[in-house]
């Protein structure tokens, strides 16, 4: 089932970008870097490049995807973002554009407090945890979370 992964121009987004390559699984990643993005799609991974902020070009990037993770570094760090002020609308627009995607798995990878997703599956996972790809890699291929 297709993933992806939003902000994966990030240290931790590439890490678990990485941990779910693999020749059975549909990798999405949604970048700004369009080195990074270069990079993973000669991995063969499916890359959308534009503004984090953008709920509608991450809502088509995510159509059809079983799970999202969602980077919340890329809602804070140093990238242009020109449809958002600030770390909490970014987050509000990845919320918005899951759903209107029809993800049915949210992994968040953010310590703070989140958005409400209306998702059957939400989780989410310290970017501080040691094996913070492996979690998420588990959380992807797990049959139900909750």
């Amino acid at each position: 089932m297709p993933v992806i992964v939003v902000g994966a121009d990030t240290e931790p987004g590439l890490a678990i970008t990485r941990a779910l390559i693999n020749p059975g699984r549909e990798v999405r990643v949604f970048v700004t870097d369009p080195e990074v993005g270069a990079e993973l799609k000669a991995q063969g991974v499916k890359v959308a490049l534009g503004d984090v902020s953008d709920d509608s070009h991450i809502e088509g990037a995510a159509q059809h995807c079983f799970t999202a993770v969602l980077i919340a570094e890329a809602a804070r760090d140093g990238r242009e973002r020109s449809f958002a002020n600030g770390e909490l609308e970014v987050l509000d627009a990845w919320a918005r554009a899951v759903v209107n995607a029809a993800v049915h798995r949210v992994i968040w990878v953010h310590d703070g407090d989140l958005p409400s997703v209306d998702v059957p599956e939400v989780a989410q996972v310290s970017p501080r945890d040691p094996d913070l790809a492996g979690s998420v890699a588990s959380l992807d291929d797990a049959r139900v979370i909750n």
